[in-house]
């Protein structure tokens, strides 16, 4: 289960990934508090928040794909973590001196999510390059436990340092945090990773990847499950939210608690992904149709307590989908473009969540919040069913890496 530890390049990775997380997770909760303070208690400046920081994806993220092919993938991250941290910094520093207002986070919010987006394809490949093809599966799912740990972490941190300290010096302690990601890339040892000489620059490089991705059908079929699933299914700042208060009729921390549990049944589905030696299809399609069926079973349960103990096996199942495709994903693209197809399947993802929680908002406020899970749940099921029906041999077994024709 924990092979990639045994990897020094990958441990230093993990305790940066330990470290940042947490911060960004604290920096979340820290910025949604001070957007309801500088507005007092508009929801309309979160959405508007969150959406600054989401929009850079669907911009942007194309082009980060493009970089973390052409230049190397440690020196792209080492960057993006300088500037990250940079705008922390200043978020913090306006905060702490009584500057800030709402238009600073607006701007510091969309800027961060631009340098999110041009780094994560790279952060996302850069694994391969850190544990070798043959550990991907199981890094990615240790990565995976740890996003879901710090997930737990992070907002009860936060919520203790504001309380304790105020959201300005949050910001600062998150903006040191980047420090521990920055130490590990350094300190990494080069002969050992497993890198690929970078591209050189060219024009078409995008449209090269698209191509690729349009003539595998075993991409195709990933990608697509993972659009519609993520659409129909993930959508629980939404869900859980409303049922918490709409249907079960309890506060903040019973919504909290659901989360939690969500958080750790996620945990040990990304504990048992790193177990698994390979990843397959059917695993893919297991985990996505099991996931499907929980969440159109979450809008029946009668009581709190039941909705919330249900929030486990469901964030098994789709830690257990996600870094299954995730995994699949990375191995079945060839090396040279590894950076450009994680970034397309990057925007697949954000583009099923920017779609999909509008859609199911309008189902709750319709036909209420239950309908609006057993109608999702049951839609992402027929969604994976028919991916199947219509790609049946690439369901059949695993996924092989193929290189890229040569132009």
């Amino acid at each position: 289960m924990f092979r990639s530890l045994r990897n020094r390049n990958y441990r230093l990775l993990m305790t940066g990934q330990v470290v940042s997380n947490t911060g960004n997770w604290m920096q979340a909760t820290a910025q949604d508090w001070l957007v309801l303070d500088l507005t007092h208690g508009s929801g309309a400046a979160l959405g508007i928040t969150a959406t600054l920081q989401t929009l850079p994806a669907l911009l942007f993220s194309p082009y980060g794909s493009v970089l973390a092919d052409r230049y190397p993938k440690r020196r792209v991250l080492m960057i993006s973590q300088i500037v990250m941290g940079t705008l922390v910094l200043v978020l913090g520093l306006l905060t702490v001196t009584g500057s800030v207002s709402l238009w600073n986070v607006y701007a510091l919010a969309f800027c961060l999510g631009m340098v999110v987006a041009v780094s994560r394809a790279a952060s996302m490949a850069f694994t391969s390059e850190v544990v070798g093809c043959s550990n991907v599966s199981n890094a990615v799912g240790l990565s995976s436990a740890t996003f879901n740990t710090t997930m737990v972490m992070g907002p009860a941190a936060g919520g203790l340092l504001i309380a304790a300290i105020g959201t300005g010096p949050v910001f600062l302690v998150n903006a040191a945090s980047f420090g521990a990601m920055m130490l590990g890339l350094y300190l990494m040892r080069e002969d050992e990773l497993y890198a690929r000489k970078p591209l050189p620059r060219a024009k078409g490089q995008l449209r090269e990847a698209l191509r690729h991705v349009r003539e595998r059908r075993d991409l195709v079929m990933l990608m697509t499950i993972r659009l519609l699933v993520t659409a129909f299914g993930i959508n629980f700042a939404v869900t859980n939210a409303l049922m918490s208060r709409e249907v079960f009729h309890t506060g903040a921390s019973s919504f909290g608690i659901v989360t939690a549990m969500m958080a750790v049944g996620g945990l040990v589905g990304a504990l048992l992904s790193a177990r698994r030696a390979q990843p397959d299809m059917r695993v893919v399609l297991a985990a996505a149709a099991a996931f499907s069926v929980l969440v159109a079973t979450a809008g029946l349960m009668p009581h709190y307590w039941a909705f919330a103990a249900l929030q486990v096996p469901t964030g098994m199942a789709m830690t257990t989908f996600t870094t299954t495709v995730n995994s699949l994903t990375q191995l079945s693209a060839p090396v040279e473009m590894l950076g450009r197809v994680m970034g397309l399947y990057l925007l697949v993802t954000n583009v099923s969540a920017l779609v999909g929680r509008p859609l199911i908002g309008w189902l709750a406020e319709v036909f209420g919040p239950r309908s609006s899970l057993i109608i999702g749940g049951l839609a992402s099921l027929v969604s994976v069913a028919g991916v199947v029906a219509f790609m049946a041999p690439v369901a059949a077994g695993p996924i092989a890496r193929k290189a890229a024709p040569r132009s």
